[in-house]
């Protein structure tokens, strides 16, 4: 399944040389607002040391991660909702990713100017949430316009969606996001905020851009990040830009590894985020193994056996007859499909079967 994050912030907090570690794509990140024209994008497979060694065990000629999209969108800026900057292109492009990482600076650095001449991350954050609260106050405001016509004139599902639309707007105006909006109607009411795309309504991990010297677990400035994280439900990744752009740097695993255990590190920050996204979006790795390739497949948690198998071809959902599921910790304990099976721990799974984290699965099926 295809999933974007969008990279957004202020100009100059890191966003483009993260992207640049995270894709080695070569975005811009020259030092002044804007030199990120165009949203860049890379596709950033998703670490699971689970798959390298499921390719050992299957002796696969191949390996194929899961990924996710990353959309590195240029900085946005007070009064981007209403043109400044260049933010209407920039909004727009954020409506179209699942989920936003908000790349906050938490670094002072006198030779990196601040669009707003101090670093103060609540403040920065307080910036690019208001614009993205009236960006999407200005499109509900549009849906009550063109709505309120026909639901005056009796029409039950423009009345429907009049009454949502109002106590939406109501809700933003309070300074709430749209992911926090509890929808009255029954039914429909969910799918009627659904329609609208709205920018507040997506997941939000924040990135806090650090020092080197701050890693690995961060400084006062994020510590205020932290706050506004909580206080808004969402996650925190601590990262310095500067160091990931080192690491990426190193070809050789043994030597990027020591170059971590000596910042006193386990893994990248990089690696971080792309998991934290990867959780943020609710999802999981379901995997198949063969001679041929040992592939990672991305799902959302709840997902059905038919459903998952319709990741790989939709030809799999339609003749879906069953999932022999093996466990990857019973999979490696036992050390191949075959031994699996000839343990019992290889499981005929129907299609009322919700696929787990790390089930590797060879779908039956006869179209």
């Amino acid at each position: 399944m295809s999933l974007r994050c969008g990279l957004v912030g202020l100009p100059n907090v890191g966003k483009s040389t993260i992207f640049n570690a995270l894709s080695n794509a070569g975005a811009e990140s020259d030092n002044y607002p804007f030199c990120t024209i165009d949203p860049n994008i890379g596709v950033v497979p998703v670490p699971d040391d689970r798959l390298h060694r499921l390719a050992e065990l299957a002796d696969a000629a191949e390996t194929t991660p899961a990924s996710i999209e990353f959309v590195d969108i240029a900085g946005l800026v007070e009064g981007a909702s209403k043109g400044e900057g260049l933010g209407n292109q920039f909004l727009a492009n954020i409506r179209e990713v699942d989920a936003i990482i908000h790349v906050v600076r938490c670094f002072d650095d006198e030779n990196v100017v601040h669009v707003s001449g101090s670093v103060n991350p609540r403040r920065d954050i307080d910036v690019i949430n208001t614009e993205l609260l009236l960006k999407d106050m200005e499109t509900v405001e549009k849906r009550i316009e063109k709505t309120r016509k026909p639901a005056q004139s009796g029409e039950k599902e423009a009345q429907q969606k009049l009454t949502v639309y109002e106590n939406l707007h109501e809700h933003l105006s309070d300074g709430a996001w749209a992911r926090s909006f509890e929808v009255e109607t029954k039914g429909t009411g969910r799918e009627i905020v659904d329609e609208l795309f709205l920018l507040t309504d997506k997941p939000v991990l924040y990135a806090a851009n650090v020092a080197e010297e701050d890693l690995p677990d961060g400084n006062a400035y994020v510590d205020e990040v932290r706050e506004v994280a909580e206080e808004e439900d969402a996650g925190v990744v601590v990262i310095s830009a500067e160091v990931e752009a080192q690491i990426v740097e190193i070809d050789d695993p043994d030597e990027r590894q020591l170059f971590l255990e000596d910042m006193g590190l386990e893994e990248s920050g990089l690696e971080r985020l792309i998991r934290a996204a990867f959780d943020l979006l609710g999802l999981i790795t379901f995997f198949t193994a063969g001679p041929k390739e040992a592939r990672a497949w991305t799902i959302r948690k709840g997902t059905k056996a038919p459903q998952a198998a319709g990741q790989i071809h939709s030809d799999f959902e339609k003749g879906f007859i069953r999932a022999e599921t093996i466990h990857f910790t019973d999979y490696e304990e036992q050390g191949s499909e075959e031994a699996a099976r000839r343990a019992g721990v290889m499981r005929t799974e129907g299609k009322e079967y919700v696929v787990q984290d790390g089930d590797v699965i060879l779908f039956r099926f006869n179209v």
